[in-house]
């Protein structure tokens, strides 16, 4: 650690200090949520905290990250296309330098494709476009099948993706199933309609303004810790899925259950039927994911 300017500077080995403190270990597979501002000055920025984390999980381990591009390209003046090899992602500098590097692979979802690096890497990303966007054989999905960990580096549960795991696994009524098309260009340069979500017409007022983080709080959940200046929470992905089901399924305060919530699917242009076969899970047999 040294100072520069009169600022703390951080350097690889406080962050990796500071990221086994938290209890982040070799071999553990996590989603990463993160500010690099939050952390104040660090020497070398986005690479040093990826190389922080690889250095903990070691290649025994599996790093996810969000790569989500939020339907950006395809706005007025947007390339047009997701292109997994090209599109930037809104998740932030760290995010947009690691799905950048060597070594790490980016799913096929037009607006919501996530980036992996370690052992089972491969294994998450596989299949993403013949999926739901944030359902259980998502990537973010078979993390918490496997027992997986959230990593929140200075931003807070609002920001925590894995609650859309959680609404999709219990039937949310408010996002469509694959029931957007947007343009995705392959490795073979080959263009395609690519399904997503559709995304709700409404914030959901428990989720997306974290009206359940508080519990994870103060049911013991998780670990907090301070890296420089960011506050890091470590949370377990299965305790964080029973503090959200029973909210979704409950209500909180004056919000309703979603059973008994009005919120649906919003209509834009995108907006196709849904080529998802629910007694299957899986896409209809003539869906065009099956082709790539």
């Amino acid at each position: 650690m040294t100072r520069d300017s009169g600022q703390i500077e951080l350097r690889q080995a406080e962050v990796a200090r500071g990221l086994r403190d938290l209890g982040l270990g070799a071999g553990m597979g996590v989603i990463v949520h993160s500010s690099l501002s939050s952390f104040g000055r660090v020497a070398g920025g986005a690479p040093t905290v990826i190389a922080a984390l690889m250095e903990v999980l070691t290649p025994a381990g599996t790093l996810l990250m969000p790569s989500f591009n939020h339907g950006a390209p395809f706005e007025d003046g947007g390339a047009g296309v997701y292109d997994p090899a090209a599109t930037p992602t809104s998740n932030g500098a760290i995010p947009d330098h690691f799905w950048r590097m060597p070594g790490v692979r980016r799913s096929l979802d037009p607006t919501h494709p996530f980036a992996a690096w370690g052992q089972r890497a491969e294994r998450y990303l596989a299949g993403h476009h013949r999926t739901l966007t944030l359902g259980p054989d998502s990537p973010l999905g078979r993390l918490h099948a496997d027992g997986g960990w959230a990593l929140l580096l200075g931003v807070g549960y609002a920001n925590n993706t894995f609650h859309h795991i959680v609404e999709a696994t219990l039937g949310a009524p408010c996002l469509g199933r694959r029931s957007e098309a947007y343009p995705v260009r392959l490795a073979d340069g080959r263009v395609v309609a690519g399904r997503t979500w559709g995304w709700r017409a409404a914030e959901c007022p428990i989720t997306d303004q974290d009206r359940y983080g508080d519990l994870i709080g103060a049911r013991g959940l998780e670990r907090v810790a301070a890296i420089g200046s960011c506050r890091a929470r470590l949370f377990r992905l299965q305790d964080c899925f029973a503090v959200v089901a029973e909210l979704l399924r409950a209500g909180r305060d004056e919000f309703p259950p979603c059973a008994r919530c009005p919120i649906r699917p919003r209509a834009v242009p995108q907006t196709v039927p849904s080529d998802w076969d629910a007694a299957a899970q899986a896409p209809l047999a003539e869906s065009v994911a099956w082709s790539y």
